[in-house]
């Protein structure tokens, strides 16, 4: 997959078309002055230029090729009773708009863009307000979604839908937004070779991202900030992570990535700061952690008993209350050349490794395990012998679980791009 092939592939269709294409003006005081009025008389491949001001006409559809373009920000407003627009049609271009208040359904999920079987469909610099959904695309290929702000008022989960919503989608990019206040600030399901990178999402309810069944999509350099989760990534295969920021995702059992039931990803130079857990694993299998800093969380990686044969190697271990906690006593994974702030080792040969085994599993972090109400007897006497104690006699926990080749300096690691 090559977004960049994609990105030229549709920018060179839209210029073909306009080099072909008229336009039509619409305006308030002018011979034109609706959307809807513009979109019957147009010819394919033309162009609709909307002026400035508030333009109330329901449920705006978009059933033939033409690019719309908003001229500083004219207001479409859905009145809390529709989906404001609907695009049925293939090459469409919606640009330059403020959308708001779409209509709420419990039966339908309508939105600010609702599209169809719309392939090579371009959403660009629009503002999306009290929206029940920002953008909903079902069955359609090659989309873009750029630069736009999504800002729902922050209600219960059934009475806001998703920010960025694709189903049964493929090779769509969605590029430097920002989502606010919705349920996922970006929700894929049946997704597939696709790219999300560059977007801010932050203050959502459930998750700033959220994965469920979708192969093969790539995401880079976005921030999921201060969610009612991060990201969950749920029965999903060769999915690359890479470059984004996980922070302050607070709260009862919150993490900021939650990966279930997933295979044959990579998970290398993110930054985990201020979670309580930072990465929660279930189920996952041949996933590689490599070059991720995991800095002041309650726990850095809560590894289950269920995950095998996953690889973590290259990564900081910062300040965490817990580094790794697990839930059973026989580990399939390799952990190995980390570096950890709790490693109390030498290093006689000056080789940079330490010359004895980091174990970041405590005795005290399987009590918690069994008992989360033992938590409160953190940085106890009680629990400081017990430590001892474990160190001495080993016999909690898993005897396999351990750093062989701990670095006893962080690695300068490359978190940005």
């Amino acid at each position: 997959m090559n977004p960049i092939r994609i990105n030229t592939t549709i920018t060179l269709l839209l210029l073909s078309a306009a080099t072909m294409a008229g336009s039509i003006v619409v305006q308030p005081g002018g011979q034109i002055k609706s959307i809807r009025q513009a979109i019957a008389i147009a010819l394919p491949g033309d162009t609709i230029i909307v002026k400035p001001g508030i333009y109330r006409e329901g449920n705006i559809i978009v059933d033939k090729t033409l690019v719309l373009l908003g001229e500083s920000k004219p207001e479409i407003d859905g009145e809390y009773k529709t989906e404001v627009f609907t695009v049925a049609a293939r090459h469409v271009t919606i640009a330059g708009f403020k959308i708001v208040n779409s209509g709420t359904s419990s039966m339908k999920d309508l939105a600010g863009i609702g599209a169809l079987q719309a392939d090579f469909l371009t959403i660009r610099k629009n503002e999306f307000i009290n929206t029940f959904f920002g953008v909903h695309l079902s069955n359609s290929g090659f989309s873009v979604i750029e630069d736009n702000v999504f800002q729902a008022a922050v209600r219960n989960e059934y009475e806001t839908g998703n920010g960025i919503h694709l189903w049964q989608c493929s090779q769509a990019i969605i590029r430097k937004n920002t989502i606010r206040g919705h349920r996922d600030g970006i929700y894929f399901e049946f997704v597939t070779q696709s790219v999300i990178e560059g977007n801010l999402s932050e203050h959502n309810l459930r998750y700033g991202l959220h994965f469920m069944f979708s192969h093969d999509d790539e995401y880079h350099n976005n921030i999921f900030r201060e969610n009612g989760a991060g990201v969950a990534v749920m029965y999903t295969r060769n999915v690359k992570m890479t470059y984004n920021v996980f922070e302050k995702n607070w709260g009862n059992s919150v993490y900021g990535l939650l990966l279930k039931d997933i295979s044959d990803s990579q998970v290398l130079n993110n930054r985990f700061i201020q979670n309580t857990i930072a990465i929660y694993m279930e189920g996952t299998s041949r996933t590689e952690f490599t070059g991720n800093l995991f800095s002041e969380n309650g726990w850095a990686i809560k590894l289950q008993a269920s995950c095998d044969a996953n690889t973590f190697t290259g990564n900081n271990f910062k300040r965490n209350t817990f580094d790794f906690a697990t839930n059973g006593t026989l580990v399939l994974n390799t952990i190995n050349r980390n570096y950890w702030d709790k490693y109390q080792g030498y290093d006689l040969n000056r080789d940079g490794i330490g010359d004895v085994p980091h174990r970041p599993v405590n005795m005290y972090t399987m009590i918690v395990e069994r008992i989360p109400t033992a938590v409160l007897l953190w940085r106890s006497f009680l629990v400081y012998l017990l430590d001892r104690a474990e160190k001495v006699f080993p016999a909690v926990t898993p005897e396999n679980l351990k750093d062989d080749y701990p670095s006893m300096k962080p690695y300068d690691l490359n978190t940005t791009t």
